[in-house]
């Protein structure tokens, strides 16, 4: 049996009913994997007649998670980021994200001053995903042409989150994951 977009919404349901903690968080993963899996999801949802840039492909009135579909026409690279109260799990579809995730060094957990430390770095492949939990610190770097789809745990327009700007050592609050990260 194909695994499908409805298939993956319901497992997600289930899993994080089961445990809405960071287990719950890596089923979603493993599930997405498997969704990525499915060739006619990723053409219908970011193949090439996909239209560019983020939509929602799902909402979950209950849970409150999101499935967005990101088709990346031009590359970007992300400052570091968290998704404040909210994760996220991101899965490659077609080409590649360069992932890094970082760790604050300065004791502090708010906006101000800011240092971090830069703690892992790879590539996130097709059909490879990622979990970012609540308060996790990445940035994203990707090609033109990069496509993959997010779950995070709540609508990112809603919350609150935190940007870094390394150079500067400050964090910056942010309230639109649409406009101002990745």
């Amino acid at each position: 049996m194909t695994y499908t977009l409805d298939v993956f919404i319901k497992d997600a349901q289930a899993a994080l009913h089961e445990t809405s903690g960071p287990a719950g968080r890596e089923k979603v993963r493993v599930l997405l994997e498997n969704l990525l899996a499915n060739p006619a999801f990723v053409d219908d949802a970011v193949g090439p007649a996909a239209p560019t840039g983020t939509r929602k492909l799902y909402e979950d009135k209950e849970l409150g998670f999101v499935v967005l579909a990101h088709c990346n026409p031009k590359p970007h690279k992300s400052p570091p980021h968290d998704h404040g109260s909210s994760w996220a799990v991101y899965g490659q579809a077609i080409k590649y994200t360069d992932m890094s995730e970082f760790r604050r060094v300065d004791g502090g957990n708010g906006a101000g001053d800011a240092r971090l430390e830069q703690v892992k770095a790879y590539r996130l492949e097709p059909g490879r995903a990622g979990v970012y939990d609540v308060g996790a610190i990445h940035a994203i770097d990707y090609p033109e042409g990069s496509r993959f789809v997010r779950v995070t745990g709540r609508d990112l327009d809603h919350v609150q989150r935190l940007k870094f700007d390394t150079a500067a050592g400050k964090a910056i609050t942010i309230e639109s994951a649409t406009t101002n990260a990745g």
